[in-house]
């Protein structure tokens, strides 16, 4: 067996969030897919690590979770700065993905009033904001663009996928990942923006759907497995 990975989970862990249950179950399955081990340690977005300049050298990778409003949103952004800034392997599913928009936003677009509709809802630029149509407890069909990675990994044009999610990328500020380096990878069928990927980075990954929950399913899903391996690409460095 390899050494294993170390991966910080972002969030706030609680048992009665089903994503929370589903991750260590899907990071096991990808593992031994692998043939690998793995280490994983769920970090608060309220803990001291994550003030000011995050504590997170150790970690070969960073997965920022569901379940938002977080403790605390500049926890979760500065892990998310933290991973984009130092080529960490990063993945964000559902509040991870809208929270990694966010710290694009303001950081790379020079955005700094980008916000969550949820945590400040008369916010000045809401990028992320109530879905039209909440999308929680059901699935949905996703269509990739041709030529992404998360296409390229998945091997086909169109997904369908598991959400819990109230909130989205917003379809009026959708336009600021349309040419840009953070692209969008995958639309719903009314053209709303699902999952993104930063062409910058080695590993760099965000969907507003949960991919972890294959899971329950014992799934081995390719999202998750590419995401371990570029992992394991890390730690042998």
């Amino acid at each position: 067996m390899n050494n294993p990975t170390r991966l910080a989970l972002i969030g706030d862990y609680s048992p009665d969030v089903p994503a929370h249950v589903a991750i260590p179950r899907a990071l096991e399955f990808a593992a031994q897919s692998l043939g690998c081990d793995i280490e994983f340690t769920w970090i608060r977005t309220d803990s001291p690590e994550l003030v000011g300049t995050p504590q997170l050298d150790g970690y070969h990778g960073i997965w920022c979770v569901p379940a938002s409003p977080y403790a605390s949103m500049d926890g979760a952004l500065n892990a998310i700065n933290f991973a984009r800034t130092h080529n960490i392997p990063f993945l964000g599913t559902c509040g991870g993905c809208q929270h990694a928009l966010i710290e694009y936003a303001r950081n790379v677009l020079g955005l700094p009033t980008a916000d969550h509709a949820e945590n400040n809802p008369s916010a000045d630029l809401p990028l992320i904001a109530p879905l039209l149509c909440p999308l929680v407890e059901t699935s949905d069909t996703i269509m990739l663009v041709p030529g992404t990675r998360i296409a390229d990994l998945y091997g086909k044009a169109e997904i369908v996928e598991q959400y819990h999610c109230s909130f989205g990328p917003s379809l009026h500020y959708q336009s600021l990942f349309e040419d840009g380096k953070m692209r969008i990878a995958g639309f719903d069928k009314e053209g709303q923006a699902r999952a993104f990927e930063l062409t910058t980075h080695p590993f760099f990954l965000l969907t507003l759907f949960q991919p972890e929950r294959s899971a329950f399913s014992h799934v081995v899903h390719p999202l998750i497995r590419a995401y371990v391996q570029a992992i394991l690409q890390t730690a042998a460095l």
